[in-house]
């Protein structure tokens, strides 16, 4: 299964041939990236967002191969006062029978116990570590120990003059890291039965 980060929270995931692009991003929505244009077999937005919902960057072009996934969701407040600050989030959990993971979206609040039963053992998570918009990163981290991913490929924060300036870094969130923190010079990670536990920072080339 492989995961190419096209910047912010968006990621185009490819299992047996079958693409889905999550979260893209309007053309100027978010500072620093590129536009999104990315052909898949499907679209998932976890927010109707204008950093999150472009649904027009992804061409729709079914590839013929079989879609392999069966999607959870899990919805949970884009913000700490239930949602109304900024509405809800969709949590997607996809499972293809051998692999499963999650994009967690603009996550806002820690979830209950009952949705992290239904999240269930991942084996990859993708999740926002800038803070403000999202949890900050402590409650990213704690969630995460409660989960045990397998794999954590962090989003939705600020690196440079990419991202939003409210959003931190990443080093708040690897500051709580304890494990191994491998930095990619490739956007693209691949996911294999024999992948060792980490922190995956992937790099982002436009």
């Amino acid at each position: 299964m492989k995961f190419t980060w096209k910047g912010h929270s968006c990621f185009v995931v490819e299992d047996k041939g079958f693409k889905v692009a999550f979260d893209p991003f309007g053309d100027d929505a978010v500072p620093g990236y590129g536009k999104v244009r990315v052909t898949a077999d499907a679209v998932l937005c976890s927010h109707e967002h204008r950093d999150h919902a472009f649904r027009d960057g992804v061409k729709i072009e079914k590839s013929g191969a079989e879609d392999p996934f069966v999607i959870t969701t899990v919805e949970c407040p884009h913000d700490d006062a239930g949602g109304s600050k900024r509405g809800m989030n969709t949590i997607y959990i996809l499972d293809d029978g051998e692999f499963r993971f999650a994009h967690f979206g603009d996550i806002g609040c820690p979830l209950t116990d009952a949705q992290i039963e239904k999240i269930g053992k991942l084996d990859l998570a993708l999740v926002p570590v800038g803070g403000y918009f999202t949890m900050e990163p402590d409650g990213i981290y704690a969630l995460m120990q409660k989960l045990d991913p397998k794999v954590v490929v962090p989003m939705h924060y600020r690196n440079g003059e990419l991202g939003y300036p409210v959003i931190g870094t990443l080093d708040a969130y690897l500051d709580l890291v304890q494990g191994n923190i491998v930095k990619y010079d490739t956007n693209e990670f691949e996911l294999t039965k024999d992948t060792p536990a980490q922190t995956a920072i992937l790099k982002y080339l436009g």
